[in-house]
């Protein structure tokens, strides 16, 4: 029982930090790349997290469950992130 709801709470930190993570990146790093405004970014980023995080499943505490979080976290970060270019709603950056 503790250690699922200790994997639980795992997964949700990582979900949190990732998600928050990839839309930054996308909406900082990527603004002028026109491939991230294509229907099919989200997938294949979130798919290539799920694909390491698999392979790293072997973990303690790191399931495919875990893996999966990880990856829609990042393929809905990725997507809000081309949602906030798109709408115009990205901060202005000062600095490197």
């Amino acid at each position: 029982m503790i250690s699922f709801l200790l994997s639980f709470a795992i997964a949700s930190v990582v979900a949190i930090v990732l998600h928050g993570s990839a839309r930054r990146f996308v909406r900082n790093r990527l603004r002028y790349v026109d491939a991230v405004q294509k229907a099919l970014a989200p997938w294949l980023a979130g798919g290539a997290v799920f694909a390491v995080g698999a392979v790293l499943a072997g973990l303690p505490f790191i399931g495919l469950g875990t893996a999966l979080t990880a990856g829609l976290a990042v393929g809905t970060g990725v997507a809000a992130g081309a949602r906030d270019i798109r709408q115009g709603t990205s901060p202005v950056v000062y600095g490197p």
